[in-house]
């Protein structure tokens, strides 16, 4: 999976539920002052490390050694493809809420991806989505199958799983760039 296009992988809404201790909603419907309709973040250790958000409208560093380390032009690269990702979820973020017949009001969605390497070399990756504060959809890695969490998830599975590239992009992603 190249992080660089946007793919089905993100044809649908994500959204966890909103704590202090988890990144903001990649896009809210309804954005607020103060509030970016449209946020990414990176994170490493739990520490934040990049952030694009839709009213900046680049991603920046929020370390020094992310900042001191990038190569000429992988800011401007990077800006472009989260500008890409977010009129894909705009989308998305529709797609979900006529799947649950909402319309109106405040929504939110969110992508969060954990990669983890064990201390045997191994790699202990997830994909999860969630909307409006309830689990979506998850990847399993050991399965390198999708898990849906209702009805209108399920309709994603099999979207996804009939596609057939889905669950290798995401196994690549988990494995070897996460």
């Amino acid at each position: 999976w190249d992080p660089q296009t946007p793919s089905q992988l993100s044809q649908f809404p994500l959204s966890l539920i909103p704590d202090p201790s988890t990144p903001p909603p990649n896009l809210l419907s309804e954005p607020s002052l103060g509030v970016p309709q449209y946020m990414e973040m990176g994170f490493v250790d739990g520490i934040p490390i990049t952030r694009y958000d839709s009213e900046w409208g680049r991603v920046e560093p929020l370390t020094q050694w992310m900042k001191d380390g990038a190569e000429p032009g992988y800011w401007d690269e990077e800006t472009q493809i989260w500008e890409r990702w977010q009129h894909v979820d705009a989308r998305n973020l529709e797609t979900v809420r006529d799947r649950y017949n909402q319309s109106g009001g405040l929504h939110t969605l969110q992508r969060l991806y954990g990669c983890d390497l064990l201390s045997d070399g191994s790699i202990r990756g997830s994909y999860r989505v969630a909307y409006n504060g309830r689990d979506f959809i998850s990847f399993d890695l050991r399965s390198g199958r999708f898990v849906a969490a209702d009805g209108a998830a399920e309709i994603t599975r099999r979207l996804w799983e009939q596609d057939g590239t889905v669950a290798e992009r995401q196994t690549n992603y988990l494995k070897t760039i996460a």
